[in-house]
Formats: C-alpha cells, sequence, structure tokens
C-alpha cells in the first residue's frame, strides 16, 4: 500500500489548525464560548488574527470543529466499550470514567448543554442532534439490557435512556459546582444497579412508617421581591427591566450583552438604566432573584401536609413552568451553565442554589422514608442529587425539542419508582 506523504506546507497548515482548534477549547473551557473571542484565541494559539481567519471563518465554525471532535472520540469509545462488554452490559459508567479523564471534557459540555438551548446559538443544532442520537444509541443498549436481564423487564427502556441522559447532564453540571458532594461516575454506578431491580421495588421485610416523623414544612421559600421604596413608576421601570433583561440574557447570555443594549431595549438611556442598576453584575443579582421568586410564587403551588405529597406534587409545578413560564427555564438554563467558570459573576449564586435545592430535597426524601413511601434501600442524599440533575436535564433536553420531551411526566415516573408507598414487594 502507497501511503501519500504530507508535503511541508500541508503537515504546516495541520499544524497550525490543530494548534488553533487545541486554543479554542482551553479557552471555552476556562472562561466560556461567550465570553472568548477570536483575537484571544488567535493570541493564545500564537497566530495572527486575519491568519486564524483564513482557517476558521467565525468563532462558530471553530466552536462545531471542537465539539464534532469532542464527540467523534465519545462514539468511537462507546462503539469500543458495547463491541468488548458482555452481552447486556451497560456502558455508560465505562463512558463516564473516560469523559472525566479527557481534560476540559465536562466543564465544556456542562456549560454548552444549556448556553447552546437558545435557537440563535451557534451549536443549538449540533446538540439537538447529539440528543437524538444518544438517545437513540442508549434505548438501544437499554433494550438489550432488558433482553439479557441486567435490567428488570418492567421498565421502559426508551424512558429510561430519556431519563439517564438528562440526569447525567445535570450531574456534570452541578459537579462543576459542588465537586466535594457530586461524583458523576459513583452516581451512574449506584443508578445502574438500581435498574436490575423491579419499578418500586422494595425489601419483603418492609420497613415502619416512624410514627414520629415529626411536623412537615412546605419547601417553598419565597424570595423577597425587590423593594418597594419609591414612585410606582419607578418600580414598573425596574420591572420592565429585568424582564426585558432576562430576555437577553437567555437569548444572548450574559457576557454576550451589554448594558447599553438593555438600555435599547428597555427605551431607557444607560445612565437611567445604571441609576436603577449601576453594575451589570448587580442588574444579574436582580435578574436572577426575580427569576427564582417568580418561579416559587406560582400561583397553582398549594403546600402539602407530608414530605411524599410535597415532592409527588413536582411534576405538577414543572408543567406549569413549562406552560406559563418558558422564558424562566430559558435564562435559568442560559445563565447556570454560562457561570460554570469561577470567575463568573453568576458562579456564587449557583453554588448556593444547588447546595440549597439538594439540601431541601433530602430533607424531604428523609421525611418521605420516615413516612413509609421511600424504600429504607434508597438513599436520601443520593436521591435528592439525582432529582435536581434529573430536573434540569429534562429541562435541557425540551428546550431542544419541546415536542420529544415531557418534563413533567418523566419526572412523574421517576417518582413512582422512587415513592412507591407501601405496596407489596413483587
Amino acid at each position: 500500500m502507497i501511503v501519500a506523504v504530507p508535503k511541508p506546507r500541508q503537515a504546516s497548515t495541520a499544524q497550525t489548525r490543530a494548534r488553533i482548534v487545541h486554543a479554542a477549547r482551553e479557552m471555552f473551557i476556562a472562561y466560556g464560548y461567550r465570553s472568548t473571542s477570536l483575537r484571544s484565541i488567535a493570541v493564545t494559539a500564537g497566530v495572527s488574527h486575519p491568519g486564524l481567519l483564513k482557517h476558521f471563518a467565525s468563532k462558530d465554525e471553530l466552536l462545531a470543529t471542537v465539539v464534532d471532535g469532542l464527540e467523534d472520540a465519545n462514539v468511537e469509545l462507546y462503539d469500543g466499550v458495547v463491541a468488548a462488554s458482555e452481552p447486556g452490559a451497560l456502558p455508560f459508567v465505562e463512558i463516564a470514567r473516560q469523559n472525566e479523564r479527557t481534560r476540559g471534557y465536562l466543564a465544556l459540555f456542562a456549560a454548552l448543554t444549556g448556553e447552546a438551548s437558545t435557537p440563535s446559538h451557534p451549536a443549538h443544532d449540533l446538540m439537538r442532534a447529539r440528543y437524538a442520537r444518544v438517545t437513540a444509541m442508549s434505548t438501544e443498549v437499554m433494550e438489550d439490557a432488558v433482553l439479557h436481564g441486567t435490567v428488570s423487564d418492567d421498565r421502559d427502556p426508551h424512558g429510561e435512556a430519556i431519563r439517564t441522559a438528562a440526569a447525567w447532564d445535570g450531574l456534570q453540571l452541578i459537579e462543576q459546582y459542588l465537586p466535594d458532594r457530586v461524583d458523576v461516575v459513583t452516581m451512574l454506578e449506584e443508578r445502574e444497579a438500581s435498574w436490575a431491580l423491579p419499578v418500586g421495588w422494595r425489601d419483603p421485610e418492609g420497613e415502619t412508617p416512624d410514627a414520629e416523623a415529626g411536623v412537615f414544612r412546605p419547601m417553598v421559600d419565597i424570595v423577597p421581591a425587590e423593594d418597594e421604596i419609591g414612585y410606582a413608576s419607578g418600580r414598573r421601570k425596574r420591572a420592565k427591566i429585568l424582564a426585558d433583561a432576562m430576555a437577553l440574557f437567555a437569548a444572548e447570555g450574559y457576557g454576550d450583552t451589554s448594558l447599553r443594549e438593555i438600555a435599547e431595549k428597555v427605551g431607557v438611556s444607560k445612565s437611567t438604566l445604571m441609576h436603577h442598576y449601576p453594575t451589570k453584575e448587580a442588574l444579574l443579582g436582580a435578574v436572577l432573584a426575580e427569576r427564582d421568586r417568580t418561579i416559587q410564587s406560582r400561583a397553582s403551588y398549594v403546600p402539602a401536609d407530608t414530605a411524599t405529597a410535597e415532592l409527588l406534587s413536582l411534576p405538577a409545578g414543572a408543567a406549569d413552568n413549562a406552560a406559563t413560564a418558558p422564558g424562566l427555564i430559558e435564562v435559568y438554563a442560559v445563565l447556570s451553565c454560562e457561570a460554570v467558570p469561577a470567575s463568573h459573576p453568576a458562579h456564587g449564586h449557583f453554588q448556593a442554589r444547588f447546595t440549597h435545592v439538594i439540601d431541601r430535597f433530602a430533607e424531604l426524601f428523609r421525611g418521605a422514608q420516615r413516612e413509609g413511601s421511600m424504600p429504607a434501600h434508597r438513599d436520601p442524599e443520593h436521591e435528592a442529587i439525582w432529582l435536581a440533575a434529573l430536573w434540569d436535564g429534562l429541562q435541557y433536553q425540551w428546550l431542544y425539542d419541546r415536542d420529544a420531551v415531557d418534563v413533567a411526566e418523566h419526572l412523574a415516573a421517576h417518582l413512582a419508582d422512587v415513592l412507591p408507598g407501601r405496596h407489596p414487594a413483587r
């Protein structure tokens, strides 16, 4: 066989291109796609800006090359793991281990998952296609696992595939904020073991509910609204600023949105905008607080009288959010993923938020266990982290294909497995 030897000029071009792609990947990981410019990538790669443009006409094209390279490696790994595994074996943990070993993979994909959820993002179609591909591949693996008894035959392979991909994405994101609390590989190992059991399985010996379960505290902790000081016209102006800023952050991200752009959308001067919010960081903080307050104060929420009932009401809340406040889901998805770098001004907000949500879910699961609705073999901390990750991941999938994913339906299916009540063991 004759092997073509690259000419010196071709080799130099390939090396320069590879150097640019490597620099882009490193900068996207460190600073996020939106906050990285082509000029900064050129400087890091050691080429001129015009020289970079000879290889990549836009940052969008460069991002696509970076993502394709990582995905090609992942697909190759997936095929290799499946081919080398015993029939019915599940490949997810091994792939997760490889992802952790691939420097920057988790940070980049955790950021892209949310950032690219807006249709205007250059990686939106790439990530949407990725979700469709991952779901198809995972469904096939689950079907084979059911056939060979690795996964219980009463589990829905397609539904489990969607929920697994969703929770996996959510775990990868939360791990960026809480690395001491979340380990993706360990979480997947524990979840894979649970799939061998029938849906809603509990120990035949059963458990006795705790009669001293204590007083149940409703889940919602309302974030205070902005102060009511000043004239009504000023309050209305602040409300419009927050609404328009939220829409811009959802569409373009925080990094790519300037105070001038927000002022133009609101219809005020930049100085007027800065009278209400003197810095973009202050405006970001107000947007995040308003988003949380609006979500938590939905009119349809009815406080439950048990931890179990509170947990089982969550799918209804998810359905309500999707129907009445899709923009709040969009801005949360974009900002929570954009803020992965520790230097982002919202990083601390989301770190605290994930801590609070997981703590609260763990408290509810402990209560459900005392009430007898959650089997004793399930760990409240694990279930809390998995539920938080699953909910976020399902929302990301929904943003990419709103007709294919029903967030509330999948949350309900998951909770039916975790909280089977005191039914006889199957």
